[in-house]
């Protein structure tokens, strides 16, 4: 656990809940204020650098304020690939990448988190992505093609265009989160797996490509960007202040 380090903006707070566990909580706001609180084991080292590749596992217990808190929460790898700490507190400011991700996710509306029209893109979720490794001069000289998202023609062919680059697999989840769970997730070079309680909820051949970070976090944010290629980002209203508490943190190599 010490590699682990917190992430939060003014007001939000990761506090230790246990030796192996924290209190990840957000205060109530007005929508346009991000909030996030967050611990991950990748705070400054590059990508290059980040410290998990299969086979490994990642098991926690979770539970949440309420079931349907507004913005996103959840659990388990990725990339980092949007750089979302923004250098928050010291952070690496990263080069933006294709995603790869194995994890629970939790997705208000609006969110539409999915560049596929057969899988789900909000809610409780099992989710991953796997997405090439593409050197970083490829992704600068797309870099000045992000403002085509705002025009919906040229959006839509930008997000069938990530469909056939980007693979992905995705499940709901029946859980009442506001309970203590246990959540498994299982990283293997073949697939992911995952398992909640001791049961396999979903298993996917869709497997991330390494090297990835373990990340737990909960924020107020949205992002959609759905198959009529109306491209939306911003942070939700909070009525209530809103908390992720995750006990018994275990990640391995298997």
């Amino acid at each position: 656990m010490e590699t682990w380090a917190p992430v939060c903006t003014p007001g939000a707070a990761a506090e230790p809940l246990d030796a192996d566990g924290w209190r990840l909580s957000l205060p109530a706001g007005e929508a346009g204020s991000y909030r996030l609180a967050q611990v991950d084991d990748y705070y400054f080292p590059p990508r290059r650098e980040f410290r998990w590749q299969p086979p490994c596992r990642l098991r926690l217990q979770a539970r949440t304020s309420a079931q349907d808190l507004p913005g996103t929460w959840g659990f388990g790898w990725w990339n980092d690939p949007f750089n979302l700490n923004l250098g928050i507190g010291g952070a690496v400011r990263r080069v933006p990448a294709l995603p790869n991700t194995a994890w629970f996710f939790h997705a208000s509306p609006p969110n539409h988190l999915s560049f596929s029209t057969n899988l789900p893109a909000q809610g409780f979720l099992t989710a991953a992505f796997q997405s090439p490794h593409l050197h970083f001069l490829l992704m600068a000289v797309g870099m000045p093609f992000l403002p085509l998202l705002a025009f919906h023609p040229a959006a839509r062919l930008l997000r069938r265009l990530a469909h056939r680059i980007i693979r992905e697999d995705a499940a709901v989840l029946d859980v009442d989160a506001t309970q203590w769970h246990e959540y498994v997730i299982s990283w293997l070079p073949e697939g992911v797996e995952y398992h909640v309680d001791g049961r396999m909820v979903f298993s996917t051949p869709v497997s991330p490509l390494p090297p990835l970070g373990v990340v737990i976090w909960i924020d107020n944010q949205y992002a959609a960007f759905p198959p009529d290629g109306r491209f939306r980002l911003g942070a939700l209203p909070s009525p209530e202040p809103a908390w992720l508490e995750v006990r018994s943190v275990q990640c391995h190599v298997l």
